[in-house]
C-alpha cells in the first residue's frame, strides 16, 4: 500500500511539522484575488501534522481535493464547525465535497498514515470555496 494522507479536522491544536515546537495557529489557505480556489503542499513524516484553516459564510459549497506523493489510496476529510458541532463522518476519498452549515473559521489537518516502505510523504491540499 502507498502513502496516505490524510486530511481531518481536529477539536485540539496540533503541531505543525513546520514549526519549531510547541502549539501554533493554522497556517491560513489564501486565495489569490479574483479566485475561488488556494492550494498548500508539504512533506510529512510519522507522527508529524500540518493544519490550515479557512474562513467562510453560510451556504458556501466547500471542496477539499488531496493528492499524495507516493500515491495513496485512503485520503480522507473530517470537518468540524465547533460553534455548530456540524461534522462530516470521516470518508476514504481523494475529494469531498458539502455546504456549509455556517459563517465561521474551520480547519483540515493533515496527517500521514505511514506504511511499513513508505515513511514520509508529500502533499497537495486544493481547497475550492463557491
Amino acid at each position: 500500500m502507498g502513502a496516505i494522507a490524510w486530511a481531518s479536522l481536529l477539536l485540539g491544536r496540533t503541531v505543525p511539522g513546520w514549526a519549531g515546537g510547541g502549539k501554533a495557529e493554522p497556517r491560513p489557505i489564501s486565495f489569490a484575488k479574483g479566485k475561488s480556489s488556494g492550494t498548500v503542499s508539504g512533506t510529512l513524516s510519522a507522527g508529524v501534522q500540518h493544519e490550515y484553516s479557512f474562513g467562510a459564510r453560510k451556504g458556501q459549497r466547500a471542496t477539499l481535493t488531496i493528492e499524495s506523493q507516493p500515491h495513496g489510496k485512503y485520503s480522507a476529510f473530517r470537518l468540524l464547525h465547533r460553534p455548530t458541532g456540524y461534522a462530516t463522518r470521516l470518508d476514504v476519498n481523494y475529494t469531498w465535497s458539502d455546504t456549509l452549515p455556517a459563517d465561521g473559521e474551520y480547519e483540515v489537518t493533515v496527517f500521514l498514515r505511514p506504511t511499513e516502505k513508505v515513511r514520509t510523504a508529500r502533499y497537495r491540499l486544493t481547497l475550492t470555496l463557491r
